[in-house]
């Protein structure tokens, strides 16, 4: 395998590793054991993509299964680890299937469930191929997506927001905060907007989803006044295909990153991310 298709796989694993597991650090940990594999088992003769693509799963389905017992423990709210900036565009293979909402919502699904859904709706697997990645029959895997659908279905975006759509209404969204003005807030947030916040018990963070317009925007001038008052700045970002912020500590490091969930004309989800074990990997300013 020569070094550029070795790349092109690595990025195509850790596609398929990230959405089922929804940690950088896990995916890469999964697609770093998958090629050990494939070097020890000397396959050279059959498809590596579809090898390692079928051991990549199988690892991310294992994990998972004891990351859900971890992630019930898991104080306040669990949110996936985001991507940042160019690695975002990169893993992207749609928009919607790399977004921090995305991924959460997918966390109402079972291992197998996760894995079914994503090699089909997002990776085009057919049902034939899919089989015998996860140990199921074809006609199996048609009840396990039509489950798994059903379980995502109240959660999922039912409007395609346009890239110009959603960088407008960003940047009133931005400015609005930025001013601490909270009426211009309330009128780019959706009635029920909601924050979710991910401080791992290692940072500050609501301990519940944040619901209701004026309560988020005071919310979030709050904390952004906070943030300044003690050094922090912040920056656009697009964060795992969408718009978002990154703030950083005088340091320069990454110590909160949000994303924007938008749908017909205004955010309707404010997901944040500070604890600092899962920003690690996000580059510093």
């Amino acid at each position: 395998m020569d070094t550029e298709s070795h790349d092109e796989l690595r990025s195509y694993l850790f596609a398929i590793a990230y959405r089922m597991l929804g940690s950088v650090a896990e995916a890469e940990d999964v697609v770093q054991d998958a090629f050990l594999r494939y070097h020890e088992a000397d396959v050279e003769a059959e498809s590596p993509k579809a090898y390692l693509a079928t051991v990549t799963t199988r690892l991310a389905i294992d994990q998972l299964r004891s990351a859900r017992a971890r992630r019930e423990v898991y104080p306040g709210q669990w949110l996936p680890e985001p991507i940042v900036g160019d690695e975002a565009v990169r893993h992207a293979e749609t928009a919607d299937s790399l977004s921090l909402a995305f991924l959460h919502l997918l966390e109402k699904l079972a291992p197998v469930e996760r894995a079914v859904f994503l090699l089909r709706e997002v990776f085009d697997y057919l049902y034939e191929e899919i089989a015998p990645i996860v140990g199921k029959s074809p006609e199996n895997c048609r009840q396990i997506l039509a489950r798994a659908h059903r379980h995502v279905a109240e959660g999922r975006l039912r409007f395609d927001v346009s890239r110009e759509e959603r960088d407008e209404v960003a940047g009133r969204f931005l400015a609005a905060w930025e001013e601490g003005d909270t009426e211009g807030l309330v009128e780019v947030l959706a009635p029920d907007a909601t924050v979710y916040g991910d401080g791992g018990g290692k940072a500050p963070s609501v301990p519940q989803p944040l619901v209701g317009a004026e309560r988020v925007a005071k919310a979030l001038i709050g904390w952004g006044r906070q943030a300044r008052a003690r050094g922090y700045d912040y920056r656009p970002a697009v964060v795992n295909g969408d718009p978002g912020v990154v703030f950083y500590d005088p340091e320069r490091r990454a110590i909160w990153v949000a994303a924007f969930e938008i749908a017909e004309g205004v955010v309707v989800a404010v997901r944040s991310v500070l604890n600092p074990d899962k920003l690690t990997h996000v580059p510093a300013s």
